[in-house]
């Protein structure tokens, strides 16, 4: 069976179509290929599936397993599938920038590939380092530098889907160039949909007072993966007032739904209308986080998703 909310009423015995429910090592506080602090693979991979979930992202190349048939053994016996997996970009800063992604893009389209996967979800780099909170460049960019990001990712999704058959899902985010529903905006003008969508992160987005329903309804055909998750509304605008760093937040603005905003329920229902099997894999950035927290807010908001939306289907 397939963990998915459907927009018809079905037996739980049945088979339905519905939007593909799933979580991502980022939900255990992995943010690195390898960390002492980290939650061990088989752990993540174990809890997952106690916590329900049929999907899970690739996360950090490295964390899991790389050989494809090694993955496949572990994720089977678990009743997992593999979404996606993700690729940092930077093309902006110049030509030298094609390499690193590409390079990148190789290793984890191979292995998603190889999985019967079909996305890669792509985080352009920040100008405010995610690790330090250091200012690394202007916050803003200049036309040619918004040129040269648009075109770079053209090339990067018609490569990874012509030499891969994976599609390019853009992630906007918090301190990146692309984080305002302006900035949003103008990536979807400059680029091609047949080589760039979107990877929706409900939080991010909205962190920047973006309404995603709004977005979804104004762009449907460019809606093609989605990262739930919730950020607290009132810390919002101390981060924005104050002007603090991602890095120095991320752990307390992001929080459990449904304490949070946005609400997932018209969310699942806008998206559920374009296509009913998209990917909504739940991504709450939890870096350094405890290793017993999140089992247990992973399986409460899977139960918080599928109860928050009338029309749902369990395992």
């Amino acid at each position: 069976m397939t963990d998915t909310i459907s927009d018809a009423v079905t037996a739980p015995s049945a088979h339905t179509e519905g939007l593909r429910i799933g979580t991502a090592p980022d939900s255990w506080g992995v943010w690195f290929p390898d960390h002492p602090r980290q939650t061990p693979w088989e752990r993540f991979l174990d809890e997952v599936a106690e916590a329900g979930y049929n999907y899970i992202e690739l996360g950090p190349y490295g964390y899991l397993p790389t050989d494809p048939q090694r993955l496949s053994d572990e994720l089977a016996k678990r009743d997992l599938k593999l979404s996606g997996g993700t690729v940092f970009t930077g093309f902006h800063k110049g030509d030298d920038q094609w390499q690193r992604a590409w390079d990148q893009a190789v290793e984890v389209a191979s292995l998603v590939a190889a999985m019967g996967a079909e996305h890669i979800v792509v985080i352009p780099d920040l100008w405010r380092s995610d690790a330090t909170g250091e200012t690394l460049e202007s916050r803003t960019l200049t036309d040619e530098q918004w040129i040269a990001l648009a075109a770079g990712h053209d090339r990067l999704g018609k490569a990874l889907l012509e030499e891969y058959g994976v599609r390019q899902q853009f992630h906007s985010h918090a301190d990146s160039h692309i984080g305002t529903k302006r900035e949003v905006e103008r990536l979807l003008e400059q680029t091609d949909p047949r080589y760039l969508n979107l990877c929706l992160d409900t939080g991010h987005y909205a962190y920047y007072g973006g309404s995603n329903v709004d977005l979804i309804n104004k762009h449907p055909e460019r809606i093609g993966y989605l990262h739930l998750k919730q950020i607290d509304p009132e810390l919002r605008f101390e981060v924005l007032k104050n002007d603090i760093a991602f890095a120095d937040c991320a752990a307390d603005i992001m929080v459990e739904p449904p304490a949070g905003e946005p609400d997932f329920a018209p969310i699942i229902d806008a998206v559920n209308k374009i296509d009913s099997e998209i990917f909504a894999i739940v991504e709450q950035d939890m870096p350094g986080c405890d290793i017993d927290l999140p089992a247990g807010i992973a399986s409460r908001t899977r139960q918080h998703i599928f109860g928050c939306h009338p029309l749902t289907r369990t395992r």
